[in-house]
């Protein structure tokens, strides 16, 4: 049967069997990037071909359905995105603190780390003295 292709965990949770793969990055893949199933195997080369074609024909036996999941999964992630940007992990809001230094010094990034890095050790050396 096409459905023993999947584990379905919850509705919103569809993985291609014995993978960690959702079928939304398959159907991504095929609906919004038109890519063939053999692009798609090379971009998953842990799945195979067979597993490609079970997935695209899931989407086209049930396309109303998917075509409710992929938008919810896109949403999802256009609503993650504007979170993080809105309120990004520490370590972006520090590289593009370091970018905004190291293009405030007119320098290139590799002479701005390495005028940093010796500044910092100049300091470390006179705060131990």
């Amino acid at each position: 049967m096409l459905e023993d292709y999947f584990d379905v965990f919850t509705p919103d949770d569809i993985r291609l069997k014995n993978s960690r793969i959702g079928i939304e990055s398959v159907l991504y893949e095929y609906v919004h990037r038109t890519q063939s199933p053999e692009a798609i195997q090379a971009a998953f080369p842990s799945l195979s071909l067979e597993q490609i074609y079970a997935a695209i024909l899931y989407y086209l036996r049930n396309k109303p359905v998917m075509d409710h999941y992929l938008a919810d999964w896109l949403e999802f992630g256009r609503q993650a995105r504007a979170e993080q940007a809105h309120n990004p992990p520490p370590a972006v809001v520090r590289l593009r603190q370091l970018q905004e230094e190291t293009e405030a010094s007119g320098l290139t990034t590799q002479q701005y780390l390495t005028q940093r890095q010796a500044r910092e050790a100049a300091d470390e050396h006179l705060a131990a003295a």
